[in-house]
């Protein structure tokens, strides 16, 4: 038995149109449920608190061994922290700088320079987050399994 192309058009037609009514039936039935509203809004909800909380902590963390990875979470955290501070941000700012200043292999340095181009008040701000930062930032590495960084990894 041959089919012609009509016969074949009309038929691969047919089947697209019961594909197109089939997803719609399902997408009305599940538009219907009454949990769905609420399971969207609660994933939604979730969504955004992550994102918010990715925000804060400055995205992942780099793996520590990689220091091309460090170095550039390194330059996103001071680059997010001056975009905030110029924003009137100040935790936030402070934040990520203070994150910057964690991973830094050359602390003492790198605050040095803080000090001297940061207002006073935002400074001592830095420096009263700074354990608390460093804190969470080991955690955040002990809890993902990675390593620490040591001075002597970073020249």
């Amino acid at each position: 038995m041959e089919l012609s192309r009509t016969t074949l058009g009309l038929a691969v037609g047919l089947a697209g149109t019961l594909f197109l009514g089939y997803c719609v039936y399902f997408d009305q039935q599940r538009r219907k449920d009454p949990l769905f509203k609420k399971k969207l809004r609660e994933r939604r909800e979730k969504a955004q608190h992550n994102a918010s909380r990715s925000r804060t902590l400055g995205g992942p963390l780099p793996d520590m061994n990689d220091h091309e990875a460090m170095q550039r979470f390194f330059l996103q955290q001071i680059q997010l922290g001056e975009e905030l501070l110029a924003a009137g941000d100040l935790e936030a700012g402070v934040e990520h700088l203070g994150q910057a200043v964690a991973v830094c292999g050359q602390t003492q340095q790198l605050l040095g320079v803080l000090q001297q181009t940061m207002p006073a008040s935002i400074f001592h701000l830095l420096l009263k987050k700074l354990p608390e930062v460093s804190e969470r930032l080991r955690a955040s590495i002990k809890a993902n399994g990675g390593t620490t960084l040591q001075e002597e990894d970073v020249e």
